[in-house]
């Protein structure tokens, strides 16, 4: 729980509505209504398709929308219209990740809202940005392909996806950054801003690295499947309970305070391993006696080592592993909601929180995962419909609500 000296969230005041569906944008609006928005998502009067989603699909829509008031509208009617332009007029923040085009057919567009509420900031998740790819739809797939994000994640010749949709959350965070900046800059013009944020351009921000790699060493990145390392040991180990354990000493510090924890001797005292440089070119020496000597620890003996020289390790854990982890359930890293949908409705289950803290404190669940229409009526009054019309509005099948 947050103090009383904390309780007043960054973003409170702030309302937001959400056109979004997938990942990149309600990952958007899942960070702006943790910060302590007020997000309201717009959703189809049959509720968001994500909802529905099975395979490795199913935790979207759970993992990306806590925090948040859900308003089932007709969109395709000339009263859902009305009401998301009405709802639009109140808020400080859009969001929308729909394909190019689509959210000007409505009269969504930023062109048409900015003149009804000039102070609107209006992010676009979409992707590409500007440019002859501009009006292609993409995934977060695609762009890992066409971006080197694929290639450097496979084996030479069998590109790889990454293991979690990473496009679409950074592109969401790339979202949030833009957001947050616009709204600075609101409090000093009183004017709003249109930001756009994209799969293709977060994936060639994220391959910067290895393109930066080729200018500087004039030779083609390899994948990071058989990549050559900069460093002595970055390597996956196994201990003597057959457990893999990643090491990484990364400076010549933690290769002295290595050597000592492990009683490397040998090592220590040999002046052509002092420097990194010297260490990778002699990684075919290092590496068989390490394996040796590591395969004799447990991994109780190996980790408690390893934590007292202050080395860079990992045991290889699975995601179902992160559910116990001790670290991330000791300061509220794991809070718990409550599925809405599908085969496991109301189970409860603990996600990861955004990972920020603000004055040692963590962003915690304000609103469940919301029902489809669950806030419905109550945001319908907040703009000034009567219960007659709201009433109206649900016969004739315009809206849609649980209460």
């Amino acid at each position: 729980m947050r103090t009383e000296k904390s309780k007043e969230l960054p973003l409170a005041g702030i309302t937001v509505v959400e056109f979004t569906h997938m990942v990149m944008g309600p990952a958007t609006g899942l960070i702006l209504a943790d910060l302590g928005a007020d997000v309201i998502k717009v959703e189809p009067l049959h509720g968001d398709n994500t909802r529905r989603l099975k395979g490795s699909g199913a935790g979207y829509f759970a993992m990306y929308n806590r925090n948040k008031r859900s308003l089932c509208i007709d969109l395709k009617s000339q009263e859902g219209l009305e009401i998301a332009r009405r709802i639009v007029g109140k808020s400080d923040i859009l969001i929308e990740n729909f394909r190019p085009g689509a959210m000007k057919k409505l009269g969504l567009d930023y062109e048409t809202l900015n003149l009804e509420n000039p102070s609107l900031i209006y992010c676009s998740l979409k992707g590409f940005l500007s440019g002859p790819y501009e009006h292609r739809t993409a995934l977060d797939e695609v762009t890992q392909m066409m971006g080197g994000l694929a290639y450097m994640t496979g084996l030479p010749d069998r590109p790889m996806r990454a293991g979690s949709s990473v496009v679409d959350i950074s592109g969401g965070m790339f979202g949030v950054i833009g957001i947050l900046a616009a709204l600075q800059k609101r409090n000093l013009s009183g004017v709003g801003e249109h930001i756009t944020s994209a799969l293709f351009e977060s994936t060639a921000f994220m391959v910067g690295q290895h393109m930066a790699q080729e200018a500087v060493l004039g030779t083609e990145p390899e994948p990071m499947s058989v990549r050559r390392s900069a460093w002595s040991i970055y390597d996956i180990f196994v201990s003597a309970d057959d457990e893999k354990i990643f090491v990484g000493v990364v400076s010549d510090t933690l290769w002295r305070a290595f050597c000592e924890e492990f009683d490397l001797d040998e090592f220590a005292s040999d002046s052509s391993l002092d420097l990194n440089n010297g260490r990778v070119s002699q990684r075919d020496k290092i590496l068989p006696h390490l394996e040796l000597l590591f395969s004799k620890l447990s991994t109780k003996e190996m980790i408690e080592k390893l934590d007292r020289a202050g080395v860079p390790f990992a045991p290889i854990n699975r995601p179902s592993d992160l559910f116990e982890d001790p670290h991330l359930n000791a300061h509220q890293g794991l809070q718990e909601v409550t599925l809405p949908n599908g085969d496991h409705e109301g189970v409860s289950v603990r996600l990861p929180s955004i990972p920020l803290e603000m004055s040692g404190e963590r962003f915690n669940l304000r609103r469940d995962i919301p029902r489809q229409g669950e806030h419905s009526r109550e945001i319908l009054l907040e703009l000034g419909l009567s219960e007659e019309n709201i009433t109206e509005l649900l016969g004739r099948g315009r809206v849609a609500s649980l209460s």
